[in-house]
């Protein structure tokens, strides 16, 4: 959401003596220390304007019929004025409150006090206390492993309201859309911000801490690298994971039952958009174990990047699509729908064989076979904050050696199968695509600076023997 550089490790280590008081070493990664002009600029647009973004989007379409520029247009000439807009947008109510806290009250229910049993019948699934990556400070957190179990519970219940309960109805979320946008900023700003009162005051572990000095940057890009409470309530994996991509099946779901409602059928359009979104948040909690891998956990602190875009960004703008349908049904040719369709498990099959390939050869330190043939890797070492040394191995092999973020790619295709079955009469539902590929070629650059301060040298030569980062031969 943000750009911003990577220190020298020079300065790093400079700064780390005086604000942890710890030892010096040569290996610290993560976020910046100092905030140069464009990142601080950045940063103050996003914490003024990206509630209000994801407020323009909603509001075009309940006001405007998914149109982007018709407000512009409307304000621009006089038309209408903002208290207009304002006036017709649906306040918070006691409804929506109490819906929403209920919602994230499960929540915190399903991920404390059940733990997992689906690693217990379900083969191949990784599930229960499993551990994290080594975090700059050496330190290496366990987590219980339960999305998958949430995610299931949540829909079984779910859909048996719909079908034999019927305590409340499935458009109940669309019904409500507006009014539980002002509650998830509520949760986003709260968490945000208490997430930095507790890295000042009192952080699970005051090592894996970063004071830039600049408070905009500190709140928005977070102090803490693994902020919790108590033993098992991890602020990054519970936010990141829950509550909103639990969500997002459910919101598609309420979705396509208000166009049922509305047009007495769900069009295959809407079919398309739960089935591959669905497809894409399954993986995501039967992976969950292997999420503990990834930049978000590995490398992000916890502030208002992932607080906010967990509550709010991804519910709202992911979604886009769902939303987008119900106000403007698509009826796809058939062969239109076969291509969406393609696409969409052609990204996939390249997204998860590809985590698949990285997966494989972390479990075996790289004694494995990738398309028949021996992994191929770079051997590389890096420093803790504590000074301890730690080796590992940078694959070359498979569609790793294609390019060095070939699943993004992978995922791209996916979001842009998302947005082709909304049809090609609004380019509301494309901001999706466009959002993503900023997202992902932003963090394959600061995946990159990180791994570059991370590995030094041995970085070098593993670009050397893997020059492009997303498309091979192109960038």
């Amino acid at each position: 959401m943000a750009a911003h550089q990577e220190e020298k490790l020079a300065e790093e280590r400079k700064h780390q003596n005086m604000q942890n008081g710890t030892k010096a070493s040569q290996g610290q990664w993560g976020r910046a220390w100092e905030v140069d002009w464009f990142s601080l600029a950045s940063i103050l647009f996003l914490l003024m304007f990206a509630p209000l973004i994801v407020y323009y989007f909603i509001m075009s379409c309940a006001q405007y019929q998914c149109s982007l520029t018709d407000p512009l247009l409307d304000l621009l000439t006089g038309k209408k004025h903002l208290s207009d807009i304002w006036n017709r947008t649906p306040m918070l109510t006691y409804r929506a409150a109490a819906i929403y806290s209920l919602w994230v009250t499960f929540q915190v229910v399903l991920y404390v006090c059940i733990p997992d049993f689906c690693h217990k019948f379900l083969p191949g699934y990784v599930g229960g206390v499993q551990e994290g990556a080594v975090t700059p400070a050496g330190v290496v957190n366990k987590y219980e492993i339960n999305g998958l179990q949430a995610w299931i519970i949540t829909h079984l219940l779910w859909f048996a309201n719909a079908y034999c309960f019927h305590f409340f109805s499935p458009t109940i979320i669309f019904d409500n859309w507006i009014p539980l946008l002002w509650c998830a900023n509520i949760l986003g700003y709260a968490v945000s911000t208490f997430a930095m009162i507790k890295g000042y005051f009192f952080p699970t572990n005051a090592k894996d801490c970063k004071f830039t000095g600049n408070f905009f940057y500190d709140y928005m890009m977070g102090i803490e690298f693994n902020p919790r409470i108590g033993k098992w309530f991890d602020f990054k994996l519970f936010f990141n994971g829950r509550p909103g991509i639990v969500a997002w099946t459910l919101i598609n779901l309420s979705f396509a039952a208000k166009q049922q409602e509305l047009y007495g059928e769900v069009t295959n359009s809407m079919i398309l958009v739960n089935v591959l979104q669905g497809i894409y948040v399954l993986d995501f909690f039967w992976n969950e174990a292997w999420y503990l891998k990834t930049i978000d956990i590995c490398h992000d602190h916890f502030g208002w990047y992932l607080g906010w875009g967990d509550c709010v960004w991804l519910p709202y703008l992911y979604t886009l699509q769902g939303l987008y349908l119900v106000y403007h049904p698509v009826q796809l040719r058939t062969a239109h729908a076969v291509g969406v369709l393609t696409l969409g498990l052609l990204g996939y099959y390249i997204f998860r064989t590809t985590n698949h390939q990285k997966d494989l050869f972390r479990r075996t330190d790289g004694n494995c076979r990738i398309w028949g043939k021996r992994a191929e890797y770079i051997e590389c070492s890096y420093t803790s904050v504590g000074g301890t040394k730690y080796y590992s191995k940078l694959m070359t092999s498979g569609f790793w050696g294609w390019a060095r973020h070939f699943n993004y790619t992978g995922d791209l295709m996916g979001s842009l199968a998302y947005c082709l079955a909304c049809g090609f009469e609004h380019t509301l539902p494309y901001f999706y695509i466009v959002y993503m590929t900023i997202l992902l070629t932003h963090r394959c650059i600061r995946d990159e600076h990180r791994c570059s301060s991370k590995y030094g040298k041995d970085w070098k030569r593993y670009t050397a023997a893997v020059p492009y980062r997303l498309l091979p031969r192109i960038f």
